[in-house]
């Protein structure tokens, strides 16, 4: 058994003000987004100028936010926003969904697409591989928080985790960082660095990101209020990435049928 590093999540206090190490890990990722983007816009038929680059990011970050609150609050505690509904806008108090904040940023690419006469699917092929490092900074800061951790375990790297009780379990934010963050980042980077046809890089990011979640949530312990929801093993995690999976494989259909590798986007605005 490993001893769990027990890191105070709040990363710097200024009298009242407390920064917690996950909102960092937050802008990190948002960071590290625009610098890859910037670095994306000097290839040669790039999709997006640089000085665009600022307004992807914000719309973005807005997607991630709200969408991940909304997701949050309406996938995994929808009791108990209809008993107090305001609880929707206590941010403050936590919890953010992976799911409702890519719905978040769908729309909000699709927001940004049409003020910058930009097809859709050219942004979101352009933006997927810009996200793992975000998704693997959180999984980072849900390991220093004590949070979502996994199921109990005998594995010589189980940990005992603050509120998890006595027993070792799974580091399965640990997993998840090396898997949606570490792992999907390179598929993407590596698979987006040639032409690709449109909607072949987002379908990836779908597929791949459903299928790790997937497989991850066998060894993360259910939320509690939840537990599993089908045939005794299936978790909320597992179900949402499902027609993550599925919408995935058809884009990479569809855009291998319908649009050629070598198509120059940028020509193709409206």
């Amino acid at each position: 058994m490993l001893t769990y590093p027990d890191i105070n999540p709040i990363a710097l206090s200024l009298g009242p003000l407390k920064v917690h190490w996950y909102g960092l890990m937050y802008l990190l990722g948002f960071a590290a987004a625009y610098w890859l983007a910037s670095m994306r816009t000097k290839k040669a038929g790039a999709v997006l100028t640089g000085e665009q680059v600022s307004d992807l990011i914000f719309y973005g970050a807005m997607g991630v936010v709200v969408g991940g609150r909304f997701g949050y609050v309406l996938f995994y505690h929808f009791d108990y926003f209809l008993q107090n509904p305001l609880w929707l806008f206590n941010i403050w108090e936590g919890g953010m969904s992976f799911h409702g904040g890519l719905i978040g940023v769908i729309l909000a690419l699709i927001l940004f697409a049409r003020k910058s006469g930009i097809l859709f699917f050219d942004v979101a092929d352009f933006t997927a591989p810009l996200v793992p490092i975000g998704l693997g900074a959180g999984r980072i800061g849900n390991f220093i928080g004590g949070e979502l951790w996994g199921r109990v375990t005998d594995v010589p790297w189980g940990m005992v985790f603050p509120g998890g009780g006595p027993l070792p379990r799974h580091p399965s934010q640990l997993y998840q960082f090396l898997l949606e963050g570490v792992l999907l980042f390179i598929i993407l980077w590596l698979f987006s660095s040639r032409p690709r046809p449109r909607m072949a890089v987002s379908g990836l990011f779908l597929v791949c990101y459903g299928f790790f979640r997937f497989v991850v949530e066998f060894f993360r312990q259910p939320d509690l209020h939840l537990g599993f929801l089908a045939f005794d093993w299936l978790t909320m995690g597992q179900l949402l990435s499902l027609p993550m999976i599925a919408l995935g494989i058809a884009f990479i259909i569809v855009g291998y049928r319908n649009y050629p590798a070598t198509e120059n986007s940028r020509q193709q605005r409206g």
